[in-house]
């Protein structure tokens, strides 16, 4: 791996990895981990890619009847690992209650006490969406292939378990084993796809929040892909943007939109057979074998 920065997007998988690990500390996300939730505090902690930003922009509207008074979702429902590290302060009061926070964090490794809303999200589709979200971004467009970046960060993270930076197999195993637990929201993102007026329900109840028909509009709205798309910029990490230039010499026009069209199945049509082939055999050894479920449809059919 690099041992120093070079400026600009990384050409290299070794310099992909030395740019990412730059932008976090140690100490700030030993303090994240450290903090303490409330029984009323919500946390949205999906796997990275799986609905994560639309859940803060849903869950926020909910809480504020609409507020777009921010430029960046993530200064107003914080990140947990990471707020430390960009200058926000966990514990400070938030805009309205419940308290919301985010987070990409197993079930066993999470701060306990408060309340959870997870979505889970086809791996292919998941490992697509974060080679784009990457690419442009920390990546220069067309140094890495797809098929390499999900070979090495899904797949190699998914046969190495255990090593604290956290797998796709490893999260979607400790919250479906909490699913049921009555400070749990389990949803599927491909779900929420199909019915965004009953996720929108189903959230505003576990948040304990009265849903009217002005605030039900007010939601439809704001947690639309039209919506989000034409104020993308307050869903873009505008923070962890900024940081990132600063830390890790990335350019600072770089793209960083995580408000795509979030297709379900376009994984089918850009991923090799042999890389899909892959994931099916880590889905058996990781998921099958200790779930029983042999694809991840046959398990989201179940809830």
């Amino acid at each position: 791996m690099e041992n120093t920065i070079t400026p600009g997007r990384a050409t290299t998988f070794e310099g992909f990895l030395n740019k990412m690990a730059s932008i976090s500390t140690r100490e700030g996300i030993e303090k994240g981990l450290a903090m303490t939730l409330a029984s009323t505090d919500v946390v949205i902690t999906p796997f990275g890619k799986s609905g994560t930003t639309w859940l803060q922009q849903m869950a926020h509207t909910l809480r504020t009847r609409g507020d777009m008074d921010f430029d960046d979702i993530s200064r107003v429902v914080p990140w947990i690992e990471n707020s430390t590290d960009l200058g926000l302060d966990l514990d400070a009061p938030q805009k309205a209650q419940p308290r919301v926070f985010k987070s990409h964090l197993d079930a066993h490794r999470i701060p306990q006490g408060g309340r959870y809303i997870i979505a889970c999200r086809d791996p292919k589709d998941a490992a697509y969406s974060m080679f784009k979200f990457m690419e442009g971004w920390f990546i220069e467009p067309g140094s890495i292939e797809l098929d390499d970046f999900v070979r090495k960060v899904v797949i190699g993270s998914g046969k190495s378990p255990g090593t604290g930076k956290g797998d796709y197999w490893t999260h979607l195993t400790s919250w479906w084993l909490r699913r049921n637990d009555p400070d749990v929201l389990f949803m599927a993102y491909e779900h929420m796809k199909d019915d965004l007026t009953g996720t929108i329900r189903a959230v505003a109840s576990f948040m304990d929040i009265t849903l009217d028909d002005e605030l039900m509009t007010i939601t439809e709205e704001h947690a639309s892909l039209p919506f989000m798309q034409k104020h993308k910029d307050r869903f873009d990490d505008k923070l962890m943007r900024d940081r990132a230039v600063a830390k890790a010499g990335l350019p600072a026009d770089s793209e960083a939109s995580k408000v795509r069209d979030g297709q379900v199945g376009q994984s089918r049509q850009a991923l090799g057979a042999d890389v899909v082939r892959e994931l099916d055999e880590l889905w058996h050894e990781r998921i099958t074998k200790d779930l029983g479920f042999t694809d991840y449809a046959s398990m989201i059919a179940t809830l």
